[in-house]
């Protein structure tokens, strides 16, 4: 069991932390309004990722998306609410001390952002379906990699939250620190388009 759980987590760190809608986001997010400001954004894309875990644990994304227009409609729910934040991230001001009266992306705002991914979808079932962790058992086996991928949600996103703000840090020149939010929006927009085409 420990040897399939280790396989399991070997896999789901790098195709779960990949760049991807997400976790640009809270990156990009993260340089412009630190940590702290952005920890119900945080919540609410960790929630949104696990509420996609649990839909392919039980078999409802199968369900749900042989429904006409269903995934459409979450694409292209998931690239209008990243255009608007990569529009906000682009033009926020560049210290995050400097966007006290801007307004953060909210807890709904990750949440949908979340179950609205492809990329997750794509990600999370790849990585479930990839090991049997607890073999002969089903109901073990679904509990056992349901609370190993949660814990990789939290981490993963937390990581890059971190990121994006160490990295707005080292930036205090107005015209790069422009630059770099720019081209996290910009990162941010690619990655919903690349998801979709894939």
């Amino acid at each position: 069991m420990i040897e399939n759980l280790v396989l399991l987590l070997l896999a789901a760190f790098p195709l779960m932390g990949s760049p991807g809608p997400a976790t640009l986001s809270l990156a990009a997010s993260a340089s412009v309004y630190g940590i702290a400001r952005n920890f119900w954004y945080l919540a609410g894309i960790v929630a949104g990722t696990a509420t996609v875990l649990l839909m392919i644990a039980t078999g409802l994304t199968g369900i749900l998306f042989a429904i006409p227009g269903v995934l459409p409609g979450l694409t292209a729910a998931a690239l209008c609410y990243i255009v608007f934040l990569a529009y906000k991230i682009a033009t926020a001001p560049v210290l995050a001390v400097n966007a006290s009266n801007e307004t953060p992306p909210s807890f709904v705002g990750g949440y949908l952002l979340a179950i609205a991914n492809p990329k997750a979808f794509a990600a999370i079932g790849a990585v479930y379906s990839s090991v049997v962790v607890v073999p002969e058992h089903p109901f073990g086996d679904a509990a056992a990699k349901l609370a190993a991928l949660f814990c990789v949600i939290v981490i993963v996103n937390s990581m890059w939250l971190v990121f994006g703000a160490v990295f707005a840090r080292l930036l205090r020149h107005q015209r790069t620190g422009r630059m770099i939010n720019v081209l996290f929006a910009v990162l941010l927009v690619i990655s919903v388009v690349m998801a979709v085409l894939i």
